[in-house]
């Protein structure tokens, strides 16, 4: 004891304090001196270390046994984010795990159900759940914009910015910390390749582009045109409010709006 309080002060002042904290205090019992059993089998160890719950291994990831074989589970509603931001921290703490392990339980599931071409019940379970994570990582957002807000007066994202990878392509991406500074990092000092190969490549990507939104708008001017020839006392307004991407009224005279309506055969 002596050679260790010499060379290591600080594991000798661990030692002594779990010698005070560990050690279970020695009581007087007719028993135990009459008996050879062991102490510390007999006497209760007075210990102030926490153990959680028992942990039952890769059954966590499966449903209760009960509901095996059901074509139908009885679940609640999703949580809302007024009812989330009345808990402190510590509940979406431990409500945080408590949805990741019931999401991971129900991907289980959903796979096994298919891998034995058996019926998934409730399968909206899992976006309840989605929904729940989703309501509750947004309130921590807002409580952590606020925290940042009030103590230093800047907004809780991380700043980003406008970059051009190698293939000469713009994307909004979130600054990280390096280490080393951006102009002595290999990966960025590299510069824009241009060569016959990177145009081309940047040529059909603009075609493919193109391509997407113009079937986007088709796919939007034939959903309105359909609507009004469903529904021609439709409201012009709302429905351009809900489609800014295409002209409503000017779509309402067309051939494919008209339909057969009586006030159209004229």
């Amino acid at each position: 004891m002596a050679g260790l309080r010499r060379t290591c002060p600080l594991a000798f002042t661990v030692l002594r304090l779990t010698e005070h904290q560990l050690t279970p205090k020695l009581t007087y019992s007719p028993d135990l001196v009459s008996t050879s059993v062991n102490y510390f089998k007999t006497v209760k160890s007075v210990a102030a270390i926490h153990s959680s719950a028992s942990l039952r291994g890769l059954s966590e990831f499966f449903d209760d046994e009960k509901n095996w074989g059901e074509r139908e589970v009885k679940v609640g509603r999703a949580w809302k984010i007024d009812e989330l931001r009345i808990k402190s921290n510590e509940d979406l703490h431990k409500l945080w795990f408590v949805l990741l392990k019931e999401r991971n339980m129900l991907l289980t599931m959903e796979h096994d159900a298919a891998e034995e071409y058996r019926l998934f019940p409730n399968p909206e379970r899992k976006d309840k759940v989605e929904e729940s994570m989703k309501n509750l990582e947004a309130v921590v957002r807002e409580r952590n914009e606020a925290y940042w807000q009030l103590e230093i007066g800047e907004s809780a994202d991380r700043p980003s910015g406008v970059e051009t990878d190698l293939l000469g392509q713009r994307s909004v991406r979130k600054y990280t910390e390096h280490f080393i500074p951006k102009f002595m990092h290999k990966s960025s000092a590299e510069k824009i390749h241009r060569g016959a190969a990177v145009v081309k490549f940047q040529r059909l990507m603009r075609e493919k582009k193109f391509v997407e939104m113009r079937k986007y708008y088709r796919r939007v001017r034939g959903h309105v045109q359909g609507l009004w020839k469903l529904y021609p006392n439709m409201d012009a307004e709302a429905a351009q409010k809900q489609y800014p991407e295409v002209d409503v009224q000017k779509l309402r005279n067309s051939k494919k709006a008209r339909g057969h309506h009586d006030q159209n055969l004229d």
